[in-house]
């Protein structure tokens, strides 16, 4: 269409788009201009503004304007511009949702993996049940290639289960008695009954969604440098437009008014930035959906900010850098106490305990045939060890520092005795019976796979590295040798973990601390980023900004360096967001007009914004497919 239908046309749809699906920009800016914290919906509503009610007098009361502003007979007006700001601002809130659901897709598929219904085994009978109504507790039956319902325990049968959705783990795993199991994993050729310990909102499943999607919603930080930048931005286009106005009312042509109103509302229009929404929320959603990828679960879009400033890696020992799965290799007890005896009244009284090294304890007296019996009077030491009564008998388990707390003596010769197996990198632990030493335990944690490799990284990124541990000094020079990490603290406790993570904090260092057990908790809270191993215990997970679902050490320099692409792909998008439009600006004021009698048309002021807005989404869209 052409003419003057296609103008009224214009006026009237425009008037639609400004005053219905606009009104919301106009509210926020609005209220920037109330609260006196300019802002880019400040620019937005007064571009919006500036067009439409130009362009509408041009429509109305064409005979103001001068003869300048006139081509082919009409006075060029502003109404599609006005029109494309709204749509961009809108569209970028539309992206926005858009990416949120595209980066959960990585983790929320996962979902699709829980089974509708679970088989209920009540009075030794097998009933179907949705799966809503599973109480933790309830015992549960895994046919063979069945999903596994909820997050579990074995407590009969065994199977190989495929975990590679959640944990990265190639091969299926072997599940037997006491083993736990996750939620949405795939059972293989096995048969089992589980019990049911976190069901709904709880699994492990769940968790990481929530998580995900908690992160997605967060502002980061850099956001604020976007809020810098249009209270600075606004301000100069503000003033830039009024100098332009009454320079044009000074030595402009007449009628100077409307050249002066025209070039002024020019200037308005073509700095708008619309693609500057876009900048932050854009590069977060798209580097939280690539962490998800790679198992690396960001907490909050302020983690990507610090991820950017660490210096200083702290890792963990057990759990961490080894896989947390030690075995027993040497059970030597005291003279004249047999060795059946000596692991019995051990593994019975470990039975209490969740760690890991109270678990290949009792592993090794079950294969052993050895019965066990309950433990009384238990208590656990965090770090330290664990006592209690065995069949009335006095057992205590751990560091010697700990069986001396409990008035033990002559530990000296089983000291002297751990020496060499710790100089293997063995983990030893004393136990005393009836106020005695008894014996020594040597197990074996193997170290992880990519443990050096991403040691290694780390340490090409620039990164210091250290390892701390609350194991023996000798067990800990042996795993720091073999990986090259130079930086050793042993023997640590909780507190000393917290002092140690404090103090490099204090020399000016940016720490992430990577742990996987409840006693890293501290630490790891006290860390600029505190990183959880997905495989450990989940107590840990509410400490930390990460989540490596995968426990695989790669992801640590994976992680930072998604922080630093984030962060530099955000600075991009705000100089590209800006550049195109303050490239126009002096075309708006009508820098041209003296030599060449052109004034700024309503097609170039569209332009600015479109591609502003096209190189933003590009650019984020790199973060998709960024190497790590």
């Amino acid at each position: 269409m052409d003419g003057d239908v296609s103008r009224w046309i214009q006026f009237l749809c425009t008037t639609a788009v400004v005053w219905w699906s606009g009104w919301p920009l106009f509210v926020r800016g609005l209220r920037s201009i109330t609260s006196r914290r300019l802002d880019m919906f400040t620019l937005v509503s007064l571009g919006v503004g500036a067009a439409y009610m130009f362009s509408a007098s041009a429509m109305l009361a064409p005979g103001v304007f001068p003869n300048a502003v006139i081509d082919g007979g009409r006075i060029a007006i502003y109404f599609q511009a006005a029109a494309l700001i709204v749509a961009l601002v809108l569209l970028g809130q539309v992206l926005e949702l858009r990416a949120r659901n595209l980066t959960t897709n990585a983790i929320a598929t996962l979902l699709k993996l829980e089974p509708p219904k679970a088989r209920r085994v009540t009075a030794g009978e097998d009933q179907e049940v949705p799966i809503d109504l599973v109480l933790a507790g309830d015992r549960l039956r895994v046919l063979p290639g069945a999903n596994v319902p909820v997050d579990g325990c074995v407590v009969e049968g065994a199977s190989d289960i495929d975990e590679s959705m959640v944990t990265g783990e190639s091969l299926p795993l072997e599940k037997t008695l006491g083993d736990q199991v996750i939620g949405g994993t795939v059972n293989g050729a096995g048969s089992f009954v589980m019990r049911a310990e976190r069901v709904g909102h709880d699994t492990m499943l769940s968790q990481i969604v929530e998580m995900v999607v908690q992160a997605q919603r967060s502002e980061a930080p850099f956001q604020g440098l976007a809020d810098r930048v249009s209270a600075f931005f606004v301000p100069v286009v503000l003033a830039v437009s009024i100098l332009t106005f009454y320079v044009w009312m000074w030595i402009g042509p007449e009628p100077r008014v409307a050249f002066a109103l025209f070039n002024a509302v020019a200037v308005l229009v073509i700095a708008c930035p619309g693609a500057i929404g876009l900048a932050t929320p854009l590069s977060i959603k798209f580097a939280i959906g690539r962490g998800a990828q790679e198992g690396v679960l960001v907490k909050n879009a302020k983690t990507l900010n610090t991820l950017e400033k660490i210096t200083a890696v702290v890792l963990d020992m057990t759990g961490t850098l080894t896989k947390g799965k030690p075995e027993i290799v040497d059970v030597l007890p005291a003279s004249g106490l047999e060795v059946n005896e000596f692991l019995r009244l051990a593994a019975s009284l470990e039975l209490s305990s969740d760690h890991p090294l109270a678990s290949a304890i009792v592993k090794c007296a079950k294969n052993r045939g050895i019965a066990l019996e309950s433990a009384t009077e238990f208590r656990a030491f965090t770090a330290a060890g664990v006592s209690g009564k065995v069949g009335g008998r006095s057992v205590m388990i751990g560091k010697p520092e700990f069986l001396r707390t409990g008035k033990i003596e002559g530990l000296d010769p089983f000291v002297a005795w751990a020496v060499g197996l710790q100089e293997n990198g063995k983990i030893v632990l004393f136990v005393s019976i009836d106020g005695q030493p008894a014996g020594i335990l040597g197990l074996v944690d193997p170290i992880k796979p990519t443990a050096a490799k991403a040691v290694a990284e780390l340490q090409g990124m620039g990164l210091k590295v250290a390892m701390v541990t609350g194991e023996n000094i000798r067990t800990a020079m042996v795993v720091a040798r073999q990986l090259g990490i130079g930086f050793v603290e042993a023997g640590m406790e909780p507190a000393d973990k917290v002092a140690f993570v404090k103090k490099w904090r204090m020399d000016g260092q940016h720490v992430a601390l990577a742990g996987d057990g409840l006693n890293d908790a501290p630490a790891l809270s006290e860390a600029d980023i505190g990183m959880a191993m997905g495989t450990g215990t989940e107590l840990a997970m509410p400490s930390c900004c990460i989540t490596l679902v995968k426990g695989d050490l790669r992801g640590i320099p994976k992680a930072i360096s998604l922080g630093r692409a984030t962060m530099w792909n955000i600075r991009q998008n705000l100089f590209f967001a800006l550049l195109y439009n303050a490239l126009g600006i002096p075309l708006a004021a009508g820098i041209l007009y003296p030599d060449f009698g052109i004034l700024l048309s309503p097609i170039i002021a569209a332009a600015p914004m479109t591609l502003g807005s096209l190189s933003v989404i590009g650019n984020a869209l790199r973060l998709k497919s960024t190497r790590l």
